[in-house]
């Protein structure tokens, strides 16, 4: 069995009940319940939540939500894993045989369906642990300057300071959207990042929403994506 793991706490410190603030017309929250029930990989999509607002909308989005997260697995400081090990074992006390968890995180607007079917495709053949999206980075890392206090810059990696940027080999980050795993997994590999492959996409559609700014550059952005969408 295949679940969706929606980890959206309702604190959020630099954009207030970010998970379910309104976007672009709709919750937060809800681009990411309606891209894992697109997909049709999923026979659950659940929500982990200790907020009852949350909750609430959840549910009127078609997820579940059969289990409440406990506080301590709600603060600022807990790690993704954590709350996925809870929500696998939660679900797995209501009888549910679950051989891999997607963790999809709350706040992903941009994410598209076509990614969740294009990353499992890629990892189903593989022995490794899990499988997350990631993406180029615009400028190679190899060539970053670092600033003294007095503004003189240094290359961070001086044996790379002489060498052409395209003979550089690409350098790629998380995404930071959704990560494949075993349910075996979840409950004891902590390290995604070691233990995972990378599923390439398109730079234009990762942004990391953290502050006011972030939201409101995100928001602009998704409009006009879905104009050109409409039209095209």
């Amino acid at each position: 069995m295949n679940i969706a793991i929606i980890p959206a706490r309702g604190g959020s410190k630099r954009i207030p009940r970010k998970n379910i603030k309104m976007f672009a017309g709709r919750p937060m929250l809800a681009y990411a319940i309606t891209a894992a029930k697109q997909s049709g990989l999923f026979e659950h999509v659940v929500v982990s939540t200790e907020d009852e607002e949350t909750k609430q909308i959840a549910l009127e989005w078609g997820a579940e939500t059969p289990f409440v997260r406990p506080l301590d697995l709600a603060d600022d400081y807990t790690p993704t894993v954590p709350v996925v090990a809870h929500g696998i074992r939660a679900c797995q006390e209501l009888g549910w045989a679950i051989s891999t968890a997607c963790c999809i995180y709350p706040a992903v607007p941009f994410l598209q369906h076509q990614d969740l079917l294009g990353a499992i495709n890629l990892w189903k053949s593989s022995t490794i642990g899990y499988c997350f999206p990631i993406t180029e980075y615009s400028s190679p890392p190899q060539r970053a300057m670092q600033r003294e206090h007095n503004g003189r810059v240094t290359p961070m990696y001086p044996q790379h300071e002489l060498s052409r940027t395209q003979d550089l080999r690409p350098a790629f980050y998380d995404a930071g959207q959704f990560y494949w795993g075993k349910a075996d997994e979840w409950l004891k590999n902590p390290k995604i990042h070691s233990n995972g492959l990378g599923y390439v996409i398109p730079n234009w559609r990762v942004i990391d929403i953290d502050t006011p700014r972030d939201w409101l550059l995100a928001e602009r952005l998704y409009k006009i994506f879905s104009e050109t969408e409409v039209s095209s």
